[in-house]
């Protein structure tokens, strides 16, 4: 793609800026056609006001506090720093390229796999305009909600990388990787791509977020290598409080990210809301069965690990499923994430820190294809045709896109300001050689 490539082989500040230059006087009107004139519907606008302060509150504090948690202390720091970064970061891309790379459908918009840059800096968004996916949603507003799950994204990755990337690698990737892999690929499924046009079912960010975030990972942590001591040293969880925390914050920030992504406070929203409740539930409960038998203790962290993996699976499919398929997601999902974070990690000996690829990218799979088993009309009228051959093409693309994409974006760290700390750094913690501070500080 010679916009990907364009984008790729400049600064991210410059490209953008390159791009808004560029732009015709009579381009101002954004989203060329794909706009309408804002008819207010505030109770939806009030909902979705709510959604995006739980989804927000999902990486700040919930996702920092999550990850945080399980490193050890010498990396605690580290890890919230890199959440933080990913939302200051995130944020500004978002308004200056992402949106736009996003659900642009402007004449440089490339067949469907990512959008046009009309949009830059949110050029002719106004407080008038709505998006047409939304018309009853001041655009503003379907704006900042779709950029809290740009936010989150890349912070999941860093769960992959944890305890060993340099700081300074982890914003140009975050940015970078936010232009080249998660604009195009929630173009391809939510902004008029073509995914979306193949009739694959996303609600909330099966494939975008989760499964796109979880091979994002295990690419980083196969290119990165493994910390040093893995399999060696003791690597054990710093504060389990603090994970547990996080959970809690992340399960009630989770009601947002997927019953928000109904659009309104309807059937379908509270449909969306037990659904993930009760997917979270079923989850924990079948991860720690697992882990009863196989470790012959209950843990904490596998509870909480089911729970985060029971609220992936139904990302995808909480607003076309009812509540016997959210149950049946849940059951399905926590044996198959633990087999993942667990077995698999152990058999393959690659070095997921913290289970981005094992919860996200595993869950999120079984999510994505389990949609299409129990997408129901009576639930929501776009599962007619749903099958799980559909979800199988939507996932395969998905999955190509950031596999390529990461690894491009990595090489691109690695020969600029390199990818990980020294030996020394990495013993030391991160806290300290990358930060100058310390949890006791």
């Amino acid at each position: 793609m010679t916009l990907i490539r364009r984008l790729a082989s400049i600064p991210l500040m410059g490209a953008a800026l390159l791009a808004l230059t560029a732009l015709p006087a009579s381009a101002a009107p954004a989203l060329l056609g794909h706009q309408a004139v804002l008819d207010l519907n505030s109770g939806a606008s009030a909902w979705l006001l709510t959604s995006t302060a739980l989804v927000l509150m999902m990486t700040l504090p919930g996702l920092a506090l999550f990850y945080g948690g399980m490193v050890r202390k010498k990396n605690i720091i580290s890890v919230i720093a890199q959440s933080t970064a990913a939302f200051a970061l995130v944020s500004v891309l978002w308004f200056i390229a992402g949106y736009s790379l996003a659900f642009g459908k402007g004449p440089d918009a490339v067949n469907g796999y990512i959008g046009g840059l009309e949009a830059a800096f949110l050029n002719g968004v106004t407080s008038t305009t709505a998006h047409s996916l939304l018309p009853g949603i001041p655009e503003l507003l379907f704006v900042s909600f779709q950029m809290t799950f740009a936010i989150i994204t890349p912070a999941l990755i860093a769960g992959a990388f944890a305890e060993r990337m340099k700081f300074s690698a982890s914003l140009l990737f975050f940015g970078l990787w936010h232009l080249i892999v998660y604009a195009p690929i929630c173009h391809q499924v939510w902004g008029g791509g073509y995914l979306g046009s193949l009739g694959v079912l996303d609600f909330a960010g099966g494939a975008v977020v989760h499964v796109n975030a979880g091979i994002a990972g295990l690419v980083c942590c196969l290119v990165l290598g493994p910390r040093h001591g893995f399999g060696r040293d003791n690597m054990a969880p710093a504060n389990l409080a603090y994970t547990a925390i996080g959970t809690g914050l992340l399960l009630v920030g989770w009601l947002g990210f997927n019953a928000g992504s109904a659009g309104a406070a309807d059937a379908l929203a509270g449909t969306a809301c037990f659904n993930t409740i009760l997917a979270a539930a079923a989850a924990s409960l079948g991860w720690l069965a697992i882990e009863w038998i196989e470790k012959k203790k209950p843990t904490l962290l596998g509870l909480l690990s089911g729970i985060v993996a029971g609220l992936v699976a139904i990302t995808p499919a909480a607003g076309f499923v009812d509540p016997k398929g959210a149950f049946f997601i849940g059951v399905i999902a926590g044996p198959a994430c633990y087999a993942g974070a667990v077995w698999l990690k152990h058999a393959l000996k690659y070095d997921d820190s913290l289970d981005a690829w094992g919860i996200h990218g595993i869950g999120g799979i079984v999510g994505a294809l389990l949609t299409g088993v129990f997408a129901s009309t009576a639930v929501n009228p776009l599962s007619e045709g749903a099958s799980i051959v559909k979800q199988a093409i939507g996932l395969g693309g998905a999955i190509a896109w950031s596999a390529v994409g990461t690894f491009v974006v990595l090489m691109i760290c690695k020969f600029t300001v390199g990818l990980r700390v020294t030996r020394e750094g990495e013993v030391e913690g991160l806290d300290y050689s990358e930060h100058g501070e310390s949890i006791h500080s």
